[in-house]
């Protein structure tokens, strides 16, 4: 799409942009016009059209201010203009639309402007671009007009410019831009009547270039050479949220890892202090029932101290590990890895940690 443009030109100067070089050029409220670097929907802009030989000066040309945005001659009297509704039209279907299609034979007009404004969206953030074309000649759009009369007698001329699929250079910005009509022929061709076949299509020419904008040219109030200067783009702010997200997950990862590390630790090291302390009997760990100092004078029933139930709970320790590490015999036998890593030959006498724990 279209929507908004920059149009400094000198009215002089329009019809030169517009191929319009040695013809009499007739001109229709051009004190309306005010040059701006922010034309939107609603505003006056120079269009150039074929004079509708309606005049006898002898000039086949004609520069006439008009409001961007079309009103429909069959629109209400009554009603009031709504110039964002019709400001662009799709080339693909002007020939079908009742408000366009009655235009084509003889209301066809062409825009010359220096450049346009497109957004690109990035989630509910839009980055604005300014396109121009690279040596700085004036682009050229295809476009409609009508007429239409309000209810007091005043007869307001509006237009549309026309829009085609992307290029293929700027379909990563949008997937519409206006037709551009690049040279004189088809300037031409679409100002006498020809067919549109051939015309309204995307221009592909590699002349064209862009670079981005201040964001506050969405605002038609924002006026002035700020409009078109360049901007650098905010890379990171743009990709804050994603950036935000891929951290956390970074972060949580390594927290778990973390975690696990410190736990694995703590169980070697319990093993580890467990292993170093060799286990009591029984006869050492409970008292004797003849010991007439471990006993009250009163009962025979024998007691534990704190000591003695932290080396009960040792020696527990120790028995669960010793059942855990060594492997039964089915694992010996049927498992290849370790019957490979661990059994030893034959003829090899060295002492294995299972007869060591076998032993114990």
């Amino acid at each position: 799409m279209c929507g908004r443009a920059r149009c400094t030109l000198r009215a002089d100067d329009i019809p030169r942009a517009c191929h319009r070089n040695n013809d009499p050029v007739r001109h229709v409220n051009m004190d309306r016009y005010r040059p701006s670097y922010n034309v939107g929907p609603g505003m006056n802009l120079p269009v150039v059209r074929q004079d509708d030989g309606s005049n006898t000066d002898g000039a086949c040309v004609v520069l006439h201010c008009m409001k961007w945005g079309l009103v429909p001659s069959f629109t209400k009297k009554t009603d009031k203009p709504d110039f964002f509704k019709m400001f662009n039209a799709r080339s693909e279907s002007v020939s079908e639309k009742a408000s366009f299609r009655r235009l084509l034979p003889k209301s066809r007009c062409v825009v010359a402007v220096e450049g346009f404004f497109e957004w690109k969206k990035d989630g509910s953030r839009k980055q604005p671009y300014y396109i121009h074309f690279e040596d700085g000649r004036p682009l050229v759009f295809a476009a409609l007009y009508d007429s239409w009369e309000n209810s007091e007698g005043e007869k307001l001329y509006t237009f549309t410019i026309l829009t085609t699929s992307a290029s293929s250079t700027l379909q990563w910005l949008h997937d519409r831009m206006p037709v551009i009509l690049g040279d004189k022929g088809s300037t031409d061709s679409w100002l006498n009547g020809f067919k549109i076949d051939t015309l309204l299509k995307p221009y592909e020419n590699p002349d064209l270039v862009w670079y981005p904008v201040t964001p506050a040219i969405g605002k038609l109030s924002f006026e002035g050479p700020e409009c078109v200067k360049e901007v650098p783009l905010k890379t990171q702010e743009n990709n804050l949220i994603s950036n935000f997200f891929s951290t956390r997950e970074v972060k949580k990862e390594q927290e778990s890892n973390m975690d696990w590390s410190l736990c694995n630790e703590s169980v070697e090291a319990n093993l580890l202090n467990n292993l170093k302390k060799e286990p009591k009997s029984t006869e050492d760990e409970l008292p004797s029932s003849t010991d007439e100092g471990n006993h009250d004078s009163k009962s025979n029933v024998p007691t534990l101290s704190f000591g003695d139930v932290g080396k009960i709970q040792t020696k527990r320790d120790y028995e669960e590990f010793s059942a855990d590490t060594k492997p039964s015999k089915e694992e010996i036998e049927v498992s290849p890895a370790r019957k490979k890593g661990n059994i030893k030959s034959g003829g090899d006498k060295q002492p294995t940690l299972f007869s060591y724990f076998g032993k114990k």
